[in-house]
């Protein structure tokens, strides 16, 4: 049993359901849920013991209508069921049912006054007749399409829908201007041997029977979700600061697009605190018009009306005072001067957007060290032959103190010709007897002197061999025992 959407007539693209009670997979049947309502109320019992006897049927496309269950039968969203018709019977699917259809009747304004009635559940004979009547459209509509050519017609002939019990033929076009048909109803007639119906539509309508995507990359909100159009001018773009371009602002249907309508309340909510746009400024240089209105930053370009290439900025708050300041008289200064000079803002990229081999230095770094360590084991061997024997490096600890020796011997060899330098801080002691406290920093001057130059003495000396390379503590190089 198909489920009844738009692919629903080949037996290939129906959803598979062989129960007359509904659609198993709801979410996976294609297009059987365009232009749905979702029931938040599905799962919640009715506290009152009445009942809405009415249900909307869904049909081809974004065609909805609102039947009485007379003979209470349970029916769930997806049940395929066989309804009132003139003339005949039509077959569609159930869309929604409970208390919320009151509600899509009062938006729709459906009379509850003789209502039309659902028959029953669809049978197998019903199902076979209305899915062959469905293959038939594709067909059929290139057909009527040669008809109204060969006859001369300025119509497009956009979509054709059969009747379940394919009793009744439905032609929908689209004209600029009204069409005599009459001819062509003769001709319709003679070549499908059926009744005949014409039904003009819009262009707004015929995207959204025939679907497709829009700019912004989804499907369209008039084929999807939207049920009302309302009615978009220019001045919708000209509220949000858009440029006229009827390229970029058209949509698929050639009308303006009707997510301009979206965002327009708050537009006109936030230009209500803006001067008017043909505000004039009198200056000490020139009178000043408004050029451009950035709604998101509240800022107004300003340019005089000598010379309009230059233009300022200003936040709304000053343009305020300078309004003010006009109509009690008084001319404000030149643009230039009461331009403030922006400040520059340095962007922190944190994530690091911008940078290609973000992923790749890490590693980097890491091959480095790992390059480094390797090149100078490499190249130690090298240096121990040009430079003649050297000693071998003491493993042990127990040696180093040779070094001590060395720098206590070198420590009293240069304090023994150093008898004058420490008479100066001795004489300049005697001389300020009533501060006792300054001899102690005085006399550990020299020590501090004689140790600095000690070990400079010291370091001199491996300065004439090479100088050891300090490496990280991250990698440190491997030690060579057999060097």
């Amino acid at each position: 049993m198909s489920c009844g959407c738009k692919t629903s007539g080949d037996s290939a693209h129906s959803c598979g359901t062989k129960s007359a009670n509904g659609c198993e997979s709801v979410n996976t049947c294609g297009n059987s849920y365009k232009l749905s309502v979702f029931d938040w109320l599905s799962n919640v019992q009715n506290p009152t013991q009445n009942r809405c006897d009415f249900v909307e049927v869904r049909f081809k496309n974004d065609r909805k209508l609102f039947y009485k269950n007379v003979n209470n039968i349970p029916l769930h969203i997806g049940s395929v069921v066989t309804v009132e018709s003139s003339p005949g019977h039509d077959v569609g699917v159930v869309s929604l049912t409970g208390e919320l259809v009151k509600i899509q009747m009062k938006k729709k304004r459906a009379s509850e006054e003789n209502p039309l009635k659902i028959y029953r559940l669809a049978n197998q004979k019903d199902i076979e007749v209305w899915q062959e009547a469905r293959k038939k459209e594709e067909n059929v509509k290139i057909e009527a399409r040669k008809i109204s050519h060969r006859i001369g017609l300025e119509m497009k002939i956009t979509d054709v829908e059969y009747q379940g019990d394919s009793s009744k033929v439905t032609f929908y076009y689209t004209a600029d201007n009204r069409i005599d048909f009459r001819m062509l109803i003769k001709e319709f007639a003679g070549a499908f041997r059926t009744k005949i119906d014409m039904k003009q539509i819009g262009f707004r309508q015929e995207a959204a029977k025939i679907g497709g995507i829009g700019s912004c990359g989804r499907e369209l909100c008039c084929s999807t979700w939207l049920t009302d159009f309302r009615s978009v001018n220019t001045n919708v773009a000209r509220y949000q600061q858009l440029s006229i371009n009827p390229q970029k602002l058209a949509g698929q249907c050639g009308k303006l697009k009707c997510c301009l309508n979206y965002e327009l309340d708050s537009y006109l909510d936030a230009l209500s605190h803006f001067p008017s746009s043909s505000t004039m400024l009198d200056t000490e240089k020139g009178r000043a018009f408004c050029i451009k209105i950035d709604v998101f930053k509240k800022k107004m370009w300003f340019a005089y009306v000598d010379s309009s290439m230059a233009w300022y900025d200003f936040d709304v708050d000053l343009v305020k005072k300078m309004i003010s300041q006009n109509k009690r008289g008084e001319k404000t200064l030149p643009l230039e001067d009461l331009k403030q000079p922006e400040l520059s803002v340095k962007t922190v990229d944190l994530i690091q957007e911008n940078s290609v081999d973000r992923f790749e230095k890490k590693n980097r770094g890491f091959n480095k060290n790992r390059n480094q360590g390797q090149n100078q084991n490499q190249n130690r061997p090298n240096n121990n032959q040009n430079q003649g024997p050297r000693k071998s490096r003491p493993e042990n600890n127990s040696e180093r103190p040779e070094r001590n020796d060395k720098g206590e011997r070198l420590e009293r060899q240069e304090r023994q010709p150093r008898p004058e330098k420490s008479v100066k801080p001795n004489q300049n002691n005697t001389q300020r007897q009533p501060k006792p406290q300054q001899q102690k920093p005085q006399s550990e001057k020299p020590q501090l002197e004689n140790a600095a130059t000690v070990n400079n003495n010291a370091e001199q000396k491996p300065q004439n061999q090479q100088p050891k390379k300090k490496f990280k503590k991250k990698f440190p190089p491997k030690k060579d025992n057999d060097a």
